[in-house]
């Protein structure tokens, strides 16, 4: 059993940077690939970013990559979501998430955490 608590979101000026933060509890946080996720109302879950167990590889959506950076602390049990350069597209409810494998797809994954609201204003 894993438990996911995120943190960090708020309000941000488009062009500026904000980092989310997920807590995880357990002792087995490292065998898990985790992921981040995100939901704009009206919309449906769209996958952001995902990073392997240790920590070594690395995964983005196209619409992130270059702005958005994914790391892990496994000594902390920390997931980490660095967003510079944000755009008004960027505005949604983001999500962290445990998967035993490096997946896109949300089913994929079988931890969730309570998700943390980004805005992104003009």
């Amino acid at each position: 059993q894993v438990q996911l608590v995120e943190s960090g979101g708020g309000l941000v000026q488009a062009g500026g940077s904000m980092r989310l933060s997920c807590a995880a509890s357990g002792r087995t946080f490292s065998r898990y690939a985790m992921g981040w996720f995100r939901q704009a109302p009206g919309k449906e879950r769209e996958f952001v970013a995902t990073i392997t167990g240790g920590g070594g590889s690395t995964f983005y959506a196209d619409s992130v990559k270059g702005r958005f950076t994914i790391s892990r602390d496994n000594g902390k049990n920390t997931l980490s979501l660095q967003m510079n350069s944000l755009k008004l597209e960027d505005t949604a409810v983001y999500y962290c998430a445990a998967s035993r494998i490096l997946a896109v797809q949300g089913a994929t994954y079988e931890y969730w955490g309570q998700g943390t609201q980004v805005t992104v204003s003009s």
